[in-house]
């Protein structure tokens, strides 16, 4: 038992160990040094005073009122354990029924490259084993596998944002977190260039693809909308419906940000959206991605808009060949080259922000560093 003592009133704590009297030194209270896991009940005494010690600083810090029993009573935070393997399983699960499809395949992603990470053991140890010693091996075996700086800091921002759901659950002790210590900010996530000149982009506008296969003229169609369009991404354009025109302009709100977008369709737009009237009379969309009636769930909408994205870009790189454009062609340099050429007409990084719906312009920053 330990005893807290505070104004001549005694409270007593239970450490839960029980010691043959003749094994106790009842003079210096003490284990005596025959006594059978003596260094094992001392290390627990010593947990526990320190434990109550620290209680009793924090409130005399914050000049809290407090008695013995209050101290004893006072609940700690429970730590229930759970391995990685069913913390990553069940959170991905969860978020899936959510509708967040894209938040959980990030997991999923984080999940299988710490699986191979295990040499394609499930992960059948808890958060604590998750240390500084730990990140720095994944980062090493990471580099070794030809991933670039970029790559890890994702990698190790969606394994810390786990770990922080982790905490939040009470799965982990907060004072486990190795990533108080091991900092992202040794990996450089700054990207190349990757915008197009204005004259590379007329000229994949230009071309003349009214004899190619329809997947190729809808990559070239999405990439003109995409520029003309204030650089509105691939799963934005693929959500469009009908009802987001209204008055010749286009307004809808980012799926990514959900920052909210308004602006004056171009004639040029306006075009390409009449092209496949047939297809939003039927789909309830504007392109030809998604289909009210085959794409209903979450899941659904984010397979298919993957699926036809991968397709669409696969198009547009084979576009940019046969135009011997040196730059990769893919619907994020439409989107990339737009805000570099806002840039350069001398708009300030807060109007092409607000254009890309960007929840700060930070985030707008990072994109364009080089």
């Amino acid at each position: 038992m330990l005893r807290i003592a505070q104004n001549g009133k005694s409270k007593y704590k239970s450490l839960r160990i029980s010691i043959n009297a003749k094994h106790w030194d009842f003079d210096k209270n003490i284990p005596k040094p025959n006594c059978p896991n003596k260094e094992l009940i001392n290390k627990i005494i010593l947990k526990t005073r320190l434990e109550f010690q620290e209680k009793l600083l924090v409130k005399k810090a914050n000049e809290e009122e407090f008695t013995a029993s209050s101290l004893i009573n006072e609940q700690k935070d429970e730590i229930k354990a759970q391995t990685v393997e069913e913390f990553y399983s069940s959170l991905i699960v969860d978020l899936k029924e959510k509708g967040q499809v894209g938040t959980s395949y990030a997991y999923l992603n984080s999940y299988r490259m710490l699986k191979n990470f295990n040499i394609g053991k499930k992960l059948n140890y808890t958060f604590s084993h998750i240390n500084v010693s730990f990140c720095r091996k994944f980062e090493e075996w990471l580099r070794a596998r030809g991933n670039k700086d970029i790559t890890i800091s994702y990698q190790f921002r969606t394994l810390r944002a786990a770990f922080n759901r982790a905490i939040e659950a009470k799965i982990v002790s907060r004072d486990k977190n190795p990533f108080v210590e091991f900092k992202l900010s040794h990996l450089n996530t700054k990207t190349m260039k990757r915008a197009l000149s204005k004259k590379d982009i007329l000229r994949i506008m230009q071309a003349d693809c009214s004899d190619c296969k329809p997947i190729r003229q809808l990559a070239q169609d999405l990439f003109a909308f995409s520029y003309l369009c204030g650089g509105i991404s691939f799963v934005d354009i693929a959500n469009l419906t009908p009802r987001n025109i209204i008055d010749n302009r286009l307004i809808y709100q980012r799926q990514k940000t959900h920052g909210g977008i308004n602006l004056q369709l171009s004639s040029e737009a306006k075009k390409l959206i009449a092209k496949y009237a047939d297809y939003q009379r039927v789909a309830d969309y504007l392109f030809p991605i998604l289909h009210y009636k085959r794409h209903i769930t979450p899941m659904q909408k984010t397979n298919r808009t993957h699926k036809v994205c991968h397709q669409v870009n696969r198009e547009l790189r084979a576009l940019g060949k046969e135009l011997r454009i040196s730059a990769e062609v893919t619907t994020y340099v439409a989107q990339r080259s737009f805000s570099t050429h806002y840039i350069d007409s001398n708009l300030d990084y807060k109007t092409v922000s607000i254009l890309l719906g960007h929840s700060n312009i930070r985030q707008h920053s990072t994109s364009m560093s080089t």
